[in-house]
Formats: structure tokens, sequence, C-alpha cells
């Protein structure tokens, strides 16, 4: 289709203009930052570089890929100059924006271009029919009309791609994307020089403009499949990498949490000793050897009044880290957890559920400290875990910011730090286990909930603590 470009051309498409401003501001506001007064110059430049292009395309002496290029780069550099991000992450933002509005809308138009020859040929029976200015109108609102959807659509489920990712994987998808664009505009550049497909002779120009619209198509829908496949497939592997990462952390950190429980026993194993030594110490009143065996007496063992008594030593040491880090944060803190002896859940699989959904209780009140929204005393975390009939419950409940939205995983909080993650491992074990997990936030109280039956034992995991792995 010949691009009309003069002026009649931009009022007509001017709401369409504006309409992709709209949803193109509201994507970058979804996963970027941008100031008030940044997103009223964002719009004005917009528009304005759009008008601007929009007349330089009347004259034929400047190439095609030259206006693509040019309106390409003036968008990168607007988002990297107006919105408030990772500079790699911006740039993704704007390449995945360029490539999705370029090819939509070249779909459309050359799906809708084969429609309205095809229409003309068969139902009119004109040999060799064009598209007229009139269809170029409609075709082209058609085109905004699905590229300000998609954009739309964009800004509401792509909140897993955008949160939580290293710079680098930034830069990692964005030069492949800006590569497809690349190859599409030279594309674009051979089609606006004549007809990119030619028959030879063979057929006349209408088979030639239909071949021509339909090599188009399918070279934009290879091109939205190969980029949809790349991000969400980079996406997948990010994740499993960090739940894997994730994992192998908390297998050393429960490991640590048994080592210190043992030596727990010890300590209470060799109590008797201990107390020999110190009414010996104390006959003879000693009191600095008393204060230092004392001393290393609670460095040995972790020695504390009060400690958990869940039936598992793992968790029990768990629960006593917790509990510790909750109360030096001056949390208020309610726990009463019972572990069947066999309750068919490995140990290990125990302390994933544990210490992952005590992490987010954590941070969560944490968040509430730093925005000083409460009183000190709203903050609390309660643990509650026991058997029922044949399934074994575990309902935390913690203070959670009422403004804080969750969804699918993830929370609306700025900085990720594995919140999403941990409840993801969780999920996994749930799962594994044909447990069930439900968890919601409502009146400023985070409720997780999970019931796991207790007679399907765990088949697919050994018990990491046994194994050493």
């Amino acid at each position: 289709m010949k691009q009309i470009s003069d002026f009649k051309w931009i009022l007509v498409m001017l709401p369409c203009c504006l309409g992709t401003i709209w949803a193109t501001a509201k994507f970058c506001k979804s996963y970027l930052k941008i100031s008030r007064r940044n997103e009223a110059l964002f719009w004005g430049f917009f528009l304005c570089g759009w008008i601007t292009i929009s007349f330089v395309c009347n004259y034929d002496s400047v190439p095609y890929i030259v206006f693509a290029f040019v309106e390409q780069i003036f968008f990168i550099m607007l988002v990297q100059a107006l919105f408030l991000a990772e500079q790699e992450k911006k740039l993704f933002a704007s390449s995945l924006l360029i490539l999705v509005t370029t090819l939509l809308k070249a779909f459309c138009e050359s799906l809708l271009s084969c429609a309205v020859l095809l229409f003309m040929h068969t139902a009119k029976n004109v040999a060799e029919p064009v598209v007229d200015e009139g269809a170029s109108f409609a075709i082209a609102y058609f085109g905004y009309f699905v590229v300000i959807g998609g954009v739309y659509w964009m800004s509401k489920h792509l909140a897993s791609v955008f949160y939580g990712k290293k710079r680098k994987w930034y830069l990692m998808l964005a030069i492949p994307l800006l590569v497809i664009i690349v190859v599409f505009d030279i594309a674009k550049w051979g089609a606006s020089k004549g007809i990119l497909l030619r028959s030879g002779g063979n057929f006349n120009l209408y088979y030639d403009q239909i071949f021509s619209y339909i090599g188009i198509g399918v070279l934009t829908a290879l091109s939205m499949f190969a980029a949809g496949v790349y991000i969400f497939g980079m996406d997948r592997i990010y994740l499993e990498q960090e739940k894997s990462s994730h994992y192998h952390a908390q297998i050393m950190a429960y490991k640590m949490l048994e080592q210190q429980y043992s030596q727990q026993e010890r300590l209470r194993h060799d109590l008797k000793n201990h107390l020999i030594v110190l009414s010996g110490l104390v006959e003879n009143k000693e009191w600095g050897k008393i204060r230092n065996y004392i001393s290393n007496m609670r460095e040995s063992g972790s020695f504390d009044a009060y400690e958990e008594m869940s039936g598992n030593k793992a968790v029990d040491a768990l629960l006593y880290q917790k509990r510790k880090e909750a109360e030096a944060k001056k949390i208020k803190w309610d726990c009463e957890v019972y572990i069947p002896p066999k309750c068919g859940i490995n140990e290990f699989d125990l302390c994933v559920l544990f210490g992952n959904i005590l992490d987010n209780a954590v941070e969560a009140c944490e968040r509430m400290m730093f925005r000083n929204m409460y009183d000190s005393e709203a903050y609390f975390i309660s643990v509650q875990a026991k058997r029922v009939k044949k399934f074994f419950l575990l309902e935390v409940k913690n203070s959670v910011d009422k403004t804080e939205q969750f969804k699918t995983g993830f929370s609306n909080k700025e900085d990720f730090k594995g919140y999403g993650i941990g409840l993801l491992n969780v999920s996994d074990v749930v799962q594994r286990y044909h447990g069930v997990m439900n968890v919601e936030a409502q009146d400023g109280i985070f409720v997780a909930s999970l019931l796991l039956p207790m007679d399907v034992p765990d088949m697919t995991a050994k018990s990491l603590f046994e194994t050493g792995s």
C-alpha cells in the first residue's frame, strides 16, 4: 500500500495517533517510572514527532528505511530520556513496543489489503484492482485499533517479564528484538521500491499484489511468533534458574540450622557435666570463670530459654531463627506448631514451606515499618500448623500494607527480592504432594494456607539432609 502523507491523512489519522500515545504511555507507566511533568513532555514530543515525520514522508527522495530508522531511534531516545529505570530495561521496553506496533500494523494492513483486493476482483470483477484512498484510511484505522488493543493488553500481562530481572537479561532480550525490527524495516523498504514478489510476467498485477501482501503477512506472523517464543521462553528459563538458585541456597541454610540444633542437643546431653563444673566454680567463688564458662555454653549451642517444640528438629531450628529475627525487629510472634512424627512430608520440604512463607511475612512487616504507616504494635506474625484428620494444615498470617496487591505469585512492590520465587517454590512442593494452596490479602492481613495429605508419601524427593546433596 502506498503511504499517504499529506495534511488530509494527518488530520484523519490524528485520533489513531492519540490512541497509540495513550496505550504506549500506559504500557511504559506499568513497568517504568515517570513524573507528571515528563509524562506531559512524552505526549508532546511523541505527537510532534509523529506529525513531523508524516509531513516529511511526502518527499519521495528520502528512502522509507531512513524514515523508519529515524522514527524508531527517536522513540527509543524519548523513552530513555523521560522514564526512570535501568537503561537496559528501558531499551527492552521501547524495542518491544516498536516491534509489536510495527508488526501488528503491518500484519493487519497486509491481511485487510488482501481481503479488499479479493473482494474487488471476485465480487466487482475488476481485473487488476488496487487499494484506493478510502480503503487505505479504513485499513489504517483498523490497524491502529489492533495496535492500541495489543499494547494495552501487554500493559496488563507482562509483569513477570519486567519485574525482578537483571540488567544483562533485559539487554539479552532487547538485542534480538532490534535485529528483527531492522530485518523487517529492510523488507518494508524493499516493498516500498515496488512489488515485493513478482511472478516474472506469468501473472498480472493483481496476483503480484496478492503474493506480496501474503509474503509480508507471513513474515510478520513468523516474526511475532519468534519474538513471543523467545521472550516468554527466556522468562521461563530465568524463573527456573532463580528457583533452583533459591532452592539450593535454602539447602545450605537448613543444613546449618540442623547442625546448630544438633549442637543444642549435645549441650543438653552434657548439661549434667556442665552443672558439676559450675558448682565447683561457685564453691571456689571464681566468678570470672563462671561468666566465661556460661558465655561459651551459649555460643556453642545458641542456648536460649525459649525454643519452639514442633516435633521436628529441623523445623524447630528454623522456627527458632525466624522468631529471633522477628523479635529483633519488634514484630509480635505467635507460634503454635505440631508436626506428627509420621506425616509423610519430607523434612527438607517442610523447611521450604515454613522458610519461604515466614521470609515473606518478615519482609511484609519490614516494608510497613519502612513506610511508617502503622503503629509498631500492629506488626505481627502468627504461625499455626497441626494435623486435621488425614491432612497437614499450615497457616501463616502476618501484617501487610493495605495498598499492596497480590497477583499470581507477584506483588506490586518495587523491589522483587525473590518474593514471587519463594512462593513458587512453595507451590512446587504443594503440587508434588498433591495438596492445595490458598493465598489472600484482606484488611491489612496476609494469609497463606496450605493443606497437604499425609497418607501420600513423596516418592520424587529424597531427604537432602540424609543424602548430603
